[in-house]
């Protein structure tokens, strides 16, 4: 689930100050600290084989977050695909991998735990790959 800068909401427009808000996006019920991420990818760069050995081969962690600039392209388990661009505040539910289409500069807000698991397996898929 995607929402582009201009489609939310204006909650508060003044001449001093604009608010935004996008109500229901996203559920983080039962799922502990929070985890704030900013990453740097290169163009071309594809998670889907550093993924290999998790349910399903997909990241279970969800997210949510914001891409500064570039461009990334979200594939779900059911093979659907979702393209966040900058600009895009995005939820990615569990079970999803991601590429980078352009160099991308984004933000995610993530369940420590859950995604901590996923950083640790990517990192152990990057030593025995090398």
């Amino acid at each position: 689930m995607k929402v582009a800068k201009e489609d939310i909401p204006t909650k508060i427009d003044s001449p001093n100050a604009v608010a935004q808000h996008q109500p229901d996006f996203g559920d983080a019920t039962d799922y502990g600290n929070m985890a704030a991420e900013h990453f740097t990818i290169a163009k071309g760069t594809d998670l889907t084989a550093l993924l290999e050995g998790l349910e399903n081969d997909r990241c279970q962690s969800p997210h949510w977050g914001y891409v500064v600039s570039g461009a990334l392209t979200v594939t779900y388990a059911d093979d659907s695909e979702e393209a966040d661009e900058g600009g895009d505040m995005f939820y990615w539910p569990p079970g999803h991998t991601v590429r980078a289409d352009e160099d991308t500069d984004f933000v995610l807000f993530s369940p420590q735990h859950e995604h901590g698991e996923v950083l640790d397996h990517i990192l152990q898929q990057m030593e025995e790959q090398s």
